[in-house]
């Protein structure tokens, strides 16, 4: 199999060719978050491409800020879900492939609709509480987070539930970019101490300082693999950049929802190599 780096260049590049491809979509949370789906479904993840909407057996994932939906594609299809081709569909007409993730389609690997922010907790809890119910004991819900997402109460229903319930088969993830699709977060809706905020609401709380280091998000989401079962919800806040690996798109918000012009996608482009053959 291809390196970790390898397959989250190629990532890049489809994200890139994606958006551009109809001129709308989300690149910058997208390219920040590349290197956690290249570790959790082609390292940490137990999963299987062929696909059953029960997963049964399997660890699942929820992408819950889901205009990062680039990503989570490109993922899919690398990973064996779907053919590569069909990322060429990304936002058109008729496509499987929408904007936002949705299951009237039956996309392989989508469980959840995921247009609108702050639900994803939620269902993943009920997803971790219904693989407790069926006796399973060696799998694992995953789920997603953008940290402007946090904005939304439900989160933080969901966040008490979760520790109530000891729902301890659950690890959350949150993209602590610092950035939204108005501005820094800090400016917007100011966050404070997150890992305070998750302690307090009863979670196990660990920091990954560098999300954008793949085998530093491979140990993190192992380490928190080792501490589920354990009595609590678990959560990685995970620092990464906004646009990561396209300089002139890092770290800024402006990003977060533009897609690149034709000669933005062939610096872009040259930034990222080719490693399995683009689309």
């Amino acid at each position: 199999m291809a390196s970790l780096q390898e397959i989250a260049s190629q990532i890049r590049r489809d994200i890139v060719r994606m958006v551009h491809g109809v001129a709308s979509g989300h690149p910058g949370g997208s390219l920040g978050c590349t290197e956690y789906f290249t570790a959790l479904f082609f390292k940490v993840m137990k999963h299987d491409p062929a696909f059953n909407m029960n997963g049964t057996n399997e660890d699942l994932f929820f992408l819950s800020n889901g205009h990062i939906s680039p990503v989570y594609y490109s993922t899919l299809a690398r990973a064996g879900y779907f053919d590569i081709k069909e990322l060429a569909t990304f936002r058109k007409l008729n496509s499987r492939l929408q904007g936002h993730p949705a299951t009237h389609e039956h996309l392989p690997g989508i469980r959840i609709a995921s247009g609108s922010l702050g639900q994803g907790m939620s269902v993943a809890i009920g997803a971790a509480l219904s693989k407790k119910l069926n006796g399973e004991t060696s799998t694992t819900v995953f789920s997603l987070h953008g940290d402007g997402e946090l904005d939304e109460g439900q989160n933080w229903e969901a966040a008490m539930f979760a520790a109530h319930h000891k729902v301890d088969n659950l690890i959350s993830t949150v993209d602590w970019n610092g950035q939204q699709i108005d501005g820094p977060t800090s400016k917007v809706m100011n966050l404070g101490a997150l890992d305070k905020k998750f302690e307090a609401f009863g979670w196990h709380v660990l920091v990954l300082e560098n999300g954008n280091d793949v085998d530093a998000v491979v140990a993190k989401l192992e380490e928190a693999k080792s501490l589920t079962g354990k009595g609590k919800p678990i959560v990685i806040l995970m620092k990464t950049e906004m646009g990561k690996g396209i300089d002139f798109m890092e770290g800024s918000h402006e990003w977060h929802g533009i897609a690149p012009n034709d000669e933005q996608l062939a610096k872009a482009l040259a930034q990222q190599a080719e490693t399995l053959g683009d689309y």
